[in-house]
């Protein structure tokens, strides 16, 4: 998904054509997680600033929180994850985005990775 971009923390955003920032967990993410049993998203309205613990997700294999990529208020979360929190593994880059947010400054995203740069850090990594 070439309008995605990455962090080095293996966070995916996409910015919509709303101005909003859909935000999930890279395929390579989900695959160091394991089977993802649950999800524990911020409450719509919660207002964070990059690096601010957002999202809890627990897996068969560890338990972590997901930092918020930028600076913003939380409009949406994806209430399928509660009963199907597998759907982070099954489709980590589509169905199992984790919340929306209306970001401060949309500069933020500039720091991001694009998908080949986000495959060459991931090479770098190996």
């Amino acid at each position: 998904m070439s309008t995605l971009k990455y962090t080095k923390a293996h966070e995916w955003v996409r910015l919509d054509d709303d101005g909003t920032l859909t935000m999930g967990i890279s395929q390579f993410a989900q695959e160091q997680l394991g089977d993802v049993v649950y999800v524990e998203l911020p409450p719509v309205g919660k207002t964070v600033k990059a690096g601010d613990n957002l999202v809890m997700v627990e897996s068969v294999k560890s338990t972590g929180e997901i930092k918020a990529p930028v600076s913003g208020t939380v409009t949406a979360v994806n209430d399928r994850l509660a009963r199907e929190p597998e759907t982070v593994n099954a489709d980590p880059l589509g169905e199992g985005w984790l919340y929306k947010m209306k970001p401060e400054n949309t500069t933020e995203l500039d720091a991001f990775m694009d998908a080949a740069g986000y495959e060459a850090y991931l090479a770098s990594l190996a």
